[in-house]
């Protein structure tokens, strides 16, 4: 079973105005993550707009980047959706396609329960048996894991993982004792939020789901290693470097960004999703000119 560690990089789903994937295009950004070493593609998660996205196209994606890889990279694929039945089957299509691992987001109209959240996935589990990873995106699903519940559902046969949002700097050390207390030793506790990620590797996080590494893993993979080889002041040096990323992250949301960066680099040319627009010219120039200064790779 997958033992998620390290970097995952999250990749854009480039497609066209009607939500069909442009394979070729996916495929190009799925080869750069091989080709720099990522630990794992976390493919159709939120920066992989998977909720704009049909059962068939997020079956295209899938089965393209997993062509791509060729069994090189694990792939983590989002299967969240609004009902437990559909999730099931998104869970079924990822196991069938080979995927290494399921992203499980509680995504809701209604707000949810601690004890629906505990059924949806304690069913898509059992009814999917693939391996799945705790989601916990509240600024996306207006649901907040609780250690509790997280400690709960990792006991549940398949639930190997947790992603959850990076806290500030001066409060990672207390998330991580929290979770660690609750859950076996085995289970991976990960973090998301790039720009706080660095401080959650520090403390001891097993993994970084991180969105800038889905289109610059060089960039990425540097801060990764050298945490791994325990140069800490190093890897505070490169991601206070990467501070202007960050201020464009928070201002403009870390998709946009990275919508605006494939195509200003001619990776792809893709929009995101509507109703979400792209970032304006003003917007594009300094996007354009961070890149630029950075050599982001």
């Amino acid at each position: 079973m997958i033992k998620f560690k390290s970097l995952s990089a999250f990749p854009i789903t480039p497609s066209d105005s009607e939500g069909r994937v442009d394979v070729a295009g996916l495929r190009g950004l799925v080869a750069r993550l091989a080709v720099a070493k990522v630990n794992s593609i976390g493919l159709l998660g939120s920066t992989g707009t998977y909720a704009y996205l049909s059962r068939s196209e997020r079956r295209r994606a899938l089965d393209a980047a997993l062509d791509e890889v060729g069994g090189q990279v694990p792939v983590l694929v989002g299967v969240g959706a609004l009902r437990t039945d559909n999730a099931v089957r998104l869970a079924q299509d990822a196991k069938a396609a080979g995927a290494a691992a399921g992203l499980l987001a509680p995504v809701s109209y209604t707000p949810l329960t601690e004890h629906e959240v505990f059924e949806h996935f304690a069913t898509v589990s059992r009814e999917s048996g693939l391996p799945l990873c705790i989601y916990d995106n509240p600024s996306t699903t207006h649901f907040k894991f609780s250690p509790d519940l997280i400690g709960r559902l990792s006991r549940l046969p398949n639930i190997v993982a947790v992603k959850s949002p990076a806290p500030e700097p001066q409060a990672v050390a207390g998330h991580l004792a929290d979770l660690r207390r609750n859950v076996p030793e085995e289970f991976s506790l990960g973090y998301s939020v790039d720009w706080q990620c660095v401080e959650a590797l520090i403390a001891g996080g097993d993994t970084w789901y991180s969105v800038v590494a889905g289109l610059f893993p060089h960039t990425s993979m540097a801060l990764v290693r050298a945490v791994r080889d325990g140069n800490v002041a190093e890897a505070r040096r490169l991601n206070k470097r990467l501070h202007p990323l960050w201020g464009l992250f928070t201002e403009f949301s870390s998709l946009r960004v990275m919508y605006a960066s494939a195509d200003l680099l001619g990776i792809c040319r893709a929009k995101p999703p509507r109703p979400i627009l792209p970032l304006g010219d003003a917007a594009r120039q300094r996007v354009a000119d961070i890149i630029k200064t950075l050599d982001l790779q």
